[in-house]
């Protein structure tokens, strides 16, 4: 953070000679929220960028509605495809001079990966930033991710990521998360702290390795070029963010090219998280198959010293601590009733250890949001950081055993080959959880844009 300071970002901002960036947004069935993630997209600060959103093949009206919304119209468009992908339906740009910087592309259904490589193929600025079309992004994003690209001289970073924070019970307004609230809902709120552990420790050791081997795929960036090179995204793995980041650095290890994977310890980006067990066993199934595909597909990696860090500890970490942690876990509950059915458990000493393990991991995981409250603050009511410490004690009870069920199903679903598919992931949309957002605000915020949108072309033809 001591770093950071000295970091001048309106001048970044302003420069001419920033590098190009692609934004690309993959969208299926998002109509609840579709219109103002994409505003929130437009609120960004950046110079050269232009932004595409990929429908793929939604079943509701979500292309409808941005057509609606951004004044859309179907225009002749030539797609380089360098990396085969499900036909492409239709290319959109905006009649109106304020969106000038929006592509929105519709396409067969073919998943996630498959459209975001539609997306490499349509993006023409030298990096991509490949985000959830349900995510609301900090304004100064952007600027925060580009830099670890611009002040790496001695290594080539090819990908880079940030901190996501949930955004559940936020305020959002004019695609800004203007106020930040605790979810109300306490599974919601378990994931707070889950991401807070995760994201503002986890990862940012990994990164002082360079040995980081996921990004999410909310919010991440990439050189366009290496991303092509290593053959775009695996269609045929629900982890595609993940895969493709070890795929890349193979590719750079094998080609004997210093590279690096930076991780922004900044909060960048604001997401939505399942607020039902439904939904969240469908998620936390999904992360694992995808972790398990990933690691069987580079398993030459494990102990292999060729590699380096990522051989000799980032993918035996991931095997061990990602992998097997669930199958132990499972393995250490039918053991103890096997041993309590025979009377072989101390039982005293069976509690002592259990109030060990419980308030270790309370510890670290308090320490976590005491590290949050001291550094970005988000949450700067007493009361918000006093809600996330008590739903630490809830985790251990149901939440952590029911993610570990999930994982198990995940490694059956693999070994039995029983499903390849995604799932419908359900969201609430960021609009139904702001109705203290008036009618005369979005009048106000048309307004504005049809102003800037007249102003543009007055310009236009002045010049």
């Amino acid at each position: 953070m001591r770093k950071h300071e000295f970091t001048d970002y309106s001048m970044v901002a302003s420069s001419s000679v920033v590098p190009a960036i692609s934004i690309l947004a993959p969208a299926y069935n998002e109509s609840a929220s579709i219109v103002e993630n994409v505003r929130s997209l437009f609120s960004i600060y950046y110079n050269n960028l232009e932004l595409i959103v990929i429908n793929d093949g939604s079943k509701d009206d979500s292309l409808q509605k941005l057509i609606d919304a951004y004044h859309l119209v179907k225009v002749p468009y030539f797609v380089n495809e360098r990396i085969a992908t499900k036909p492409v339906r239709g290319v959109y740009k905006s009649t109106n001079a304020a969106y000038k910087k929006l592509t929105v592309v519709d396409k067969y259904n073919g998943g996630k990966a498959d459209a975001l490589n539609v997306g490499l193929n349509i993006a023409t600025k030298k990096y991509v930033t490949c985000i959830d079309v349900d995510c609301v992004l900090e304004q100064d994003a952007l600027l925060r991710m580009v830099k670890p690209f611009m002040s790496s001289p001695d290594k080539h970073v090819i990908a880079a990521g940030g901190v996501i924070r949930v955004a559940n019970s936020c305020e959002v307004r004019g695609g800004k998360i203007t106020k930040v609230h605790v979810p109300k809902n306490m599974l919601a709120r378990i994931q707070t702290v889950e991401y807070i552990r995760s994201f503002l420790l986890g990862r940012m050791a990994w990164s002082k390795l360079n040995g980081l081997l996921i990004i999410s795929g909310a919010f991440g960036m990439f050189d366009k070029e290496i991303a092509i090179d290593a053959g775009g995204y695996d269609t045929k793995t629900v982890g595609e963010d993940m895969e493709l980041i070890v795929r890349m650095r193979l590719y750079m290890e094998d080609a004997k090219r210093p590279y690096a994977v930076r991780y922004i310890s900044d909060p960048l980006c604001w997401t939505e998280v399942p607020t039902s067990y439904r939904v969240l066993w469908r998620q936390r199934d999904r992360w694992m198959r995808g972790t398990v595909e990933t690691l069987w597909t580079h398993k030459k990696m494990f102990f292999n010293r060729k590699y380096g860090v990522l051989g000799l500890f980032s993918y035996p970490y991931w095997v061990f601590f990602e992998f097997l942690a669930p199958i132990v876990e499972l393995l250490g509950w039918v053991f103890l009733i096997v041993y309590a059915v025979l009377g072989m458990v101390i039982w005293k000493f069976y509690f002592l250890l259990l109030i060990f393990i419980v308030s270790f991991g309370y510890l670290f995981s308090a320490s976590s949001i005491l590290i949050e409250t001291f550094t970005f603050r988000q949450y700067k009511e007493k009361r918000d950081v006093l809600k996330l410490l008590l739903a630490v004690l809830y985790e251990p009870v149901i939440f952590h055993l029911y993610v570990v069920a999930a994982a198990i199903r995940g490694i059956l679903k693999i070994l039995l080959k029983s499903e390849t598919g995604w799932g419908e992931m359900t969201r609430g949309g960021f609009a139904k959880k702001n109705e203290s957002v008036k009618s005369d605000e979005n009048q106000k915020l048309q307004t504005e844009t049809e102003e800037t949108a007249n102003h543009v072309k007055e310009e236009n033809h002045e010049k």
